[in-house]
């Protein structure tokens, strides 16, 4: 754990448990410009910098499935145990899990078509049969005969012996089956973004709530001091109003803070399928660490031959090459083969067996406007799946090359935002102290409050986006599952 200590008025205020978490990392922002005069450090604040949220492709990944039943007490969350309850209760896996199952199926009912197909029958039929009805009248023709009946046990076989469109067929679906365990691969990867980033997310609040606590507590001793030199006629009761802003203002962003703190906690609770009664709290901090050594040309070779979503592409590819070669291949003729065998007669004991055999060779002879129609939807439908192969791999650069520009950024911002709090830190001490000694009213202590307040903002934002850009890495370079530690943690 990382802990920064920053002193204001003499006293240590706020201890840091410093954030991380997913995706793209914000641009640099320009940093607090201190300056310092014979009237009492005056501070120009800068604006704050924004956090940016990863970008995941399908909010399905924000929800989960809740098994689980709320506990009494407190329970403790590691970021571990975050991200293996998402891995096993969020939304997003578990559909794309299921697409796996789908796949699967289909792929078998295609392997039906090359298969032979036996089925079993057995019939007991009774008949009476009107001889004059079916137009055979005449002396020693009974009108009526039977009832009569007949027992038939029979199976039947129908193999297609030669289908080149079936097997296609059938070598697509295996290919589409690939992928989309692929796909459920590259899910886990999107999951460790998803939970990494609400849980980190939430460290970020908290430390943001331990600011915005201290920054109250300095405000209030600024504002008893403008109230006792108030009352003792050394200062106006323009300075004690002043201060009662100050004090107001960050008790607002106290109370703001610790409400998104709350309701990032809900967001990460729905991630990872954990109750939303269920009360916990985070124990893992996330310091900073640098990630060096970053090479963007030898990371966009890794993840191109790492990423899971880039392999199930390839395989839809190779599904839709099988697909148009299947288009093609109907028109060829298909040999085929029907038969069956069974016993027949009066009843199981006075019966005989009796068999059918057909050999089938089907040629299409005309049917142009159907076959040159399955033919172009197969090619259109292979030329969009290489348009989105090309795209994703041109992404898939980006995304790497974005993640380590990020990460090179936030490492700069985190040096200068700790460099900007030390320095509003003296801003304000000297601010105070000369208001204290009577040099000056407290508008430079005012000032001095603010640019604090955004200065322990930057740190904080700094941090996240730096340990953002970690995490986005890994998943660019496909390995968040597996390696999200390490990243995290820099090494």
């Amino acid at each position: 754990m990382f802990k920064a200590n920053l002193p204001c008025t003499g006293r240590t205020v706020v201890t840091w448990a410093l954030a991380a978490a997913s995706a793209v990392a914000a641009s640099p922002q320009a940093v607090a410009q201190l300056g310092g005069n014979s009237s009492g450090g005056v501070v120009q604040p800068a604006a704050p910098i924004q956090i940016t949220q990863p970008q995941i492709n399908s909010t399905t990944y924000q929800g989960s499935e809740t098994t689980d039943k709320a506990t009494d007490g407190v329970l403790q969350l590691s970021l571990d145990d975050a991200i293996a309850r998402g891995l096993k209760h969020n939304l997003g896996l578990i559909l794309t899990t299921q697409s796996v199952q789908s796949s699967h199926g289909s792929q078998l009912d295609e392997l039906q078509a090359l298969l032979p197909t036996v089925t079993g029958n057995i019939k007991e039929s009774v008949q009476q049969t009107d001889l004059q009805a079916l137009g055979l009248r005449g002396a020693g023709f009974p009108a009526i005969i039977g009832p009569y009946g007949y027992t038939d046990i029979r199976a039947t076989l129908k193999w297609s012996l030669l289908d080149l469109s079936a097997l296609q067929n059938y070598l697509a679906s295996k290919h589409n089956f690939e992928g989309s365990k692929l796909s459920a691969t590259d899910a886990r990867d999107l999951v460790v973004l998803t939970v990494g980033n609400a849980y980190l997310t939430c460290i970020a609040d908290k430390s943001r709530i331990d600011s915005a606590q201290a920054q109250v507590d300095t405000s209030k001793i600024s504002l008893d001091q403008a109230v006792a030199n108030h009352q003792a006629g050394t200062a106006p009761l323009l300075d004690e109003l002043r201060a009662r802003v100050d004090y107001q203002t960050q008790q607002q962003t106290l109370i703001s803070t610790t409400n998104q703190y709350e309701k990032d906690k809900l967001a990460l609770a729905r991630a990872i399928g954990l109750p939303l009664e269920q009360k916990f709290t985070l124990t893992d901090q996330a310091p900073y660490a640098p990630l060096d050594n970053l090479s963007a040309d030898d990371a966009v070779k890794q993840a191109l031959g790492a990423r899971s979503d880039l392999k199930a592409l390839q395989e839809q590819v190779n599904a839709a090459e099988h697909a148009r070669k299947a288009a093609t291949d109907e028109r060829l003729p298909v040999v085929s083969f029907t038969g069956d065998y069974g016993d027949i007669g009066v009843n199981v004991g006075h019966s005989h067996g009796t068999f059918d055999a057909t050999g089938n060779l089907d040629v299409p002879v005309f049917e142009e406007a159907k076959l040159r129609g399955d033919a172009k939807q197969a090619q259109s439908q292979l030329d969009q799946q290489r348009a989105r192969l090309s795209d994703i791999q041109g992404q898939i650069g980006a995304d790497v090359r974005d993640s380590i520009l990020d990460i090179q950024s936030a490492a700069k911002q985190v040096e200068v935002s700790r460099s900007n709090v030390e320095l509003a830190k003296e801003a304000l001490s000297e601010a105070q102290q000369r208001y204290q000694a009577g040099v000056s009213d407290n508008l430079a202590v005012s000032q001095a409050l603010q640019a604090m307040a955004q200065a322990d903002d930057q740190y904080v934002s700094s941090l996240y986006q730096h340990n953002v850009a970690k995490l986005s890495l890994a998943r660019a370079l496909g390995v968040a599952d597996q390696k999200y530690q390490v990243y995290v943690g820099g090494k």
